[in-house]
């Protein structure tokens, strides 16, 4: 369905479209529109898989570009990237768009946006706090997750009452004290939710999420038997983390520096906002670091994810001042995100191969997650008993385990709607409907550039990667029809030797010759002739597909 086969919205009809976040995790973002007014819930990226040069991509908020002055405000619920990282590229469409959230969030979100060269208006909330914008009444409500200060939001409009989670858990003993407001929940439950939007990526995990406080003992331990250097990789974003580490190290007489820039940055805001309590003297600046002996250290860095550019990355590629290897421990502490897999594999076979003795989720209970496993959400569908649930921020198989917890407690499998990027949702008289699927594709980040790449742009790539490159050059004189130089090929990417294609030279001469005695002139058409020649040789003889470059030039020409 394209945009202009989209049934028109009627009045006090809530149409609720995912713009990211949906059948993936990441780039969460998601569209509420009542009576010609928008809210944005959540603006964040996706980090790339098999993606060649593009450093992060976005929503495809192409829908809203014609519509940005009928929004009343992006709502994010936290500050990690994935659901505020977009907001820097979204503001180019309109700068004055107020954003809305706590105040951690909004802090880090500014000082993203300070690095843009934008200005943000901003509205702190917090929990227990309501605001109306045009025809949305928000309710916000404290969410327990891996970052302090989230919230969920409740979205009150004449079509009803709809539940956004963002990501939660439900944390009983939090390190900040801070438990999901589940009391506010069954008020919510008892006035009658008609849309559930809850975070599904632990769907699929049964039972309950770890609690934080857990992960301490097991890092306190770790740092208490290396006898050299400790470097512990999260996500910059996870102020809990950092604290249970710089607690450990000052329970072990150790200094711990901050590595990366995001980190530094992010910590030094959460220090300022009083969310993130270092002791007395255990911080110190990275040149302070490489001064200590080893055993009086931890550097606490970025890259927990195998991000090429990141600290732990350059570690393990030999690119970074500390270099692990025997009596060090490096530590991830983190979740291994969908996608990501190869990146951190790699980056732990490197450290490996170091001599590092590497510690992950998957050899100890190094991390917990942030998000509510099924138990959780079994009991968020019991108390909320809500009329219809869209569920959200996972891959389809979250989504499909979401959607079955909520039938098992009494929701109708017709109320479940099991969404995709762009999918349109209208809620009425407390009914959600798929009503249209609006054409989605990817914004690419590359550099300085925003949506200029497009997927053509990155198998070219591909092909440039994984099949190599092959030129050709001719040089001829369509006047005599005939072949004055060439064929001259150069070929990257391939172990044969050159004189390989000394067999398929001929064809291309016969070929070329063949198409000028027929009258064939063109540039373009003769190139044709030299690529149809040269790739079907390529295919049989050394099973290849590469990038072809044929280049005819025409010596008479003026």
């Amino acid at each position: 369905m394209i945009l202009s086969d989209i049934p028109q919205l009627n009045k006090n009809t809530l149409r609720v479209v995912p713009l990211g976040g949906v059948g993936e995790v990441g780039r969460n973002m998601t569209a509420y529109e009542i009576n010609g007014q928008i809210l944005v819930v959540d603006c964040g990226v996706l980090f790339p898989d098999d993606h060649p040069g593009v450093d992060l991509i976005l929503p495809d908020y192409t829908s809203l570009r014609d519509r940005v002055d009928d929004i009343v405000g992006i709502v994010l619920t936290h500050g990690h990237e994935d659901h505020i990282g977009a907001v820097p590229y979204f503001l180019r469409e309109r700068p004055d768009m107020p954003l809305i959230g706590s105040k951690l969030t909004l802090a880090f979100v500014a000082a993203k946006l300070a690095e843009h060269k934008l200005t943000p208006v901003l509205q702190e909330v917090a929990e227990n706090q309501h605001i109306k914008l045009g025809e949305f009444d928000l309710e916000f409500i404290a969410v327990n997750h891996s970052i302090p200060d989230a919230l969920a939001v409740a979205i009150t409009t004449s079509a009803g009452l709809v539940l956004h989670t963002g990501d939660f858990k439900m944390d009983q003993l939090p390190l900040d004290g801070r438990i999901t407001d589940l009391r506010a929940f069954a008020d919510l439950g008892k006035r009658g939710v008609d849309l559930f939007v809850p975070d599904s990526t632990n769907a699929d995990v049964p039972g309950f999420t770890p609690l934080e406080r857990d992960i301490y003992d097991v890092l306190e331990n770790l740092i208490y038997k290396t006898t050299g250097r400790v470097i512990i990789a999260s996500f910059s974003s996870h102020v809990h983390r950092v604290q249970q580490v710089l607690d450990a190290a000052a329970a072990n007489k150790r200094k711990v520096a901050l590595l990366g820039r995001s980190m530094v940055r992010n910590m030094s805001i959460a220090t300022d906002l009083g969310y993130l309590n270092p002791p007395e003297g255990v911080l110190v600046d990275y040149s302070e670091a490489l001064e200590l002996p080893y055993d009086r250290v931890i550097f606490m860095s970025t890259g927990s994810q195998g991000e090429p550019m990141a600290v732990l990355s350059r570690m393990a590629n030999h690119d970074h001042a500390v270099i692990p290897g025997e009596g060090d421990t490096v530590v991830l502490a983190s979740s291994l995100v969908p996608g990501n897999e190869n990146a951190v594999y790699r980056v732990i076979n490197g450290l490996i191969s170091l001599g590092a003795n590497v510690v992950h989720k998957g050899s100890a209970s190094v991390h917990v997650s942030g998000h509510a496993a099924a138990g959780e959400l079994l009991y968020c569908y019991n108390i909320l008993k809500p009329k219809n649930v869209l569920p959200v921020h996972g891959e389809p198989r979250h989504l499909v385990a979401s959607a079955r917890l909520a039938q098992q407690t009494g929701v109708p499998k017709e109320r479940t709607v099991i969404a995709k990027n762009g999918t349109i949702i209208d809620l009425a008289d407390g009914l959600a409907s798929v009503v249209g699927q609006l054409e989605m594709g990817d914004i690419f980040v590359d550099g300085y550039t925003v949506g200029e790449v497009t997927e053509s742009d990155l198998e070219e790539r591909r092909i440039l990667a994984n099949e190599g490159f092959i030129s050709a050059t001719l040089v001829i004189d369509t006047a005599a029809k005939k072949i004055l130089t060439g064929p001259m090929i150069d070929a990257r990417g391939f172990a044969e030797d050159a004189a390989v294609f000394d067999d398929v030279k001929p064809q291309i001469v016969k070929a070329v010759t063949e198409a000028l005695n027929s009258g064939t002139k063109g540039h373009k058409e003769l190139s044709q002739v030299v690529r149809r020649t040269l790739g079907r040789w390529v295919g049989n003889k050394l099973r290849r597909k590469p990038m072809l470059m044929p280049l005819v030039i025409d010596a008479k020409s003026k």
